[in-house]
């Protein structure tokens, strides 16, 4: 627990009048508050007072940088929603056989190609997911600049295909969940969540034709003549449905491309099967976000204080938050200082949810540096990345339908020493990069784990409704 702002002599107080002052105490706060990273006198307006400061809020369009890691979910689909507009998500990754130096069809002369099938392991969706989905399936050109040891943004361009597609599946997406039989060697298997794609059988022959010599064709003598032969699949979404569904192209068990087959060692035919899995770096994915409906209005109304502020998930945008009142605010002891947010009713709201978490952070007069708040965060330095409490912290949505960010010690610090009042940032990435001037070292931060999932809109600083208007709500002593 850390240390509280104010300290109650135990050894002068009786055990039970303590109890009952800490239960005056908490019962008489104005709002609703979660007690235990700061502890919070009573508001009586003697002592102690409640304040609510204004703020001014822009919605700002976000240039992402973000790059897709080996790890991350991957989205395909295409969505068009009345408020936001359309985003459209396609996913590019290689294979690699699992064995180098064994050649996987035993007896190359006797195969003969049952069926080969792109298994994709789906993980969730977002959006209508009564909706059906497209997929497509093309090889990656040689040409295209594809590696296996850069990461791309999500705004990287399309990669360049070669040869004609090579198999496609439609689907309901609500009915992913659903356990679906296959023949597996004469044995009949059910497996859920998981989007099965036929592809075309002469895609097979060619990787039946590769061999273990280290030559051109040496497909199974190493994994750099594997992926010179063959580049990757590019899985990409018709422009149809209104629903991304996530893939998780790392899963061994239901993400990879199998070859069934025949083949006729000593006489005798047998069935079997030969697997290929995304087991090294190179994957991409490609999210297109084109502004519409209302977001595209705010983004170009012109109007520094919005009364609305639209959030899609990365890739997306940002409100960029000013609170003037704190540049000249007198010196007080800050008993809880939190910046309150009210979601609001949309189109569709049932359909495109809310995201995961919300992140905020502040950014420096020129917008060229993201800081963290260390304390208010309680920030740890985990080396390759900085990792925080959101409980503590906040970005939640909580009980009382609104998201609140405790930044006490923060504001602390402003009224105290005076230091710069930087404008506020709130946003839906999935990584935030932050400079910590407590570590003194700029470093990432995981906030969600999926791209382009969920939106919102809050209440801004000029809306009409107080109640729910964006402010900061203050408690606090005078000195």
């Amino acid at each position: 627990m850390a240390r509280p702002l104010f300290i109650l002599r135990a050894t002068k107080i009786l055990p039970g009048l303590l109890l009952v002052l800490l239960f005056v105490a908490c019962t008489r706060i104005n709002e609703s508050t979660n007690l235990g990273g700061d502890l919070i006198p009573p508001v009586d307006n003697i002592n102690t007072f409640e304040t609510f400061l204004s703020a001014e809020a822009n919605n700002r369009f976000m240039t992402d940088t973000t790059k897709v890691y080996f790890s991350d979910d991957l989205a395909l689909g295409h969505l068009n929603d009345p408020e936001f507009g359309t985003t459209h998500a396609d996913a590019y990754f290689n294979i690699s056989h699992p064995s180098y130096f064994i050649y996987p069809y035993y007896n190359r002369d006797s195969v003969k190609v049952d069926s080969v099938v792109l298994s994709l392991s789906y993980q969730a969706s977002y959006g209508d997911t009564n909706s059906n989905l497209t997929l497509r399936v093309f090889e990656i050109s040689q040409n295209a600049g594809f590696s296996d040891t850069a990461l791309y943004r999500y705004s990287h361009p399309d990669f360049a295909l070669t040869g004609p597609e090579l198999g496609n599946k439609s689907f309901q997406v609500k009915r992913l969940s659903d356990s679906i039989r296959f023949i597996q060697k004469r044995d009949t298997s059910k497996l859920a969540n998981v989007i099965r794609i036929k592809l075309d059988t002469n895609f097979a022959r060619r990787l039946v034709n590769y061999d273990t010599s280290n030559t051109a064709n040496g497909g199974y003598r190493n994994d750099s003549i594997f992926k010179r032969l063959f580049r990757g699949f590019a899985v990409k979404a018709d422009i149809s449905g209104n629903a991304l569904v996530y893939i998780n192209p790392t899963d061994v068990l239901k993400n990879k491309l199998t070859v069934y087959f025949r083949y006729t060692k000593n006489g005798l035919t047998d069935t079997t099967q030969a697997d290929y899995f995304h087991s090294t770096g190179g994957q991409a994915n490609l999210v297109r976000r084109t502004p519409g409906g209302s977001w595209l209005s705010y983004l170009n109304n012109g109007i520094p204080n919005d009364d609305k502020l639209y959030l899609p998930a990365t890739p997306g945008s940002m409100a960029q938050i000013r609170i003037p009142a704190l540049d000249t605010f007198r010196n007080v002891i800050v008993h809880r200082a939190e910046l309150v947010l009210a979601p609001l009713p949309s189109t569709q709201g049932g359909t495109f949810r809310y995201p995961l978490g919300l992140f905020l952070d502040r950014i420096s007069p020129r917008g060229d540096t993201a800081y963290s708040f260390d304390n208010d965060m309680l920030l740890s330095n985990n080396f390759t990345s900085f990792s925080y409490d959101i409980g503590t912290f906040g970005g939640k949505l909580q009980r009382d339908s609104t998201y609140r960010f405790n930044i006490t010690r923060y504001v602390q610090s402003l009224v105290t020493q005076r230091l710069r009042n930087d404008s506020l940032r709130i946003y839906i990435p999935i990584r935030a990069f932050l400079y910590s001037p407590g570590y003194q070292s700029r470093n990432q931060l995981f906030v969600t784990d999926r791209v382009a999932y969920g939106r919102i809109i809050l209440a801004g600083g000029n809306y009409p409704d107080a109640t729910k208007r964006l402010r900061l709500r203050l408690v606090y002593s005078r000195l």
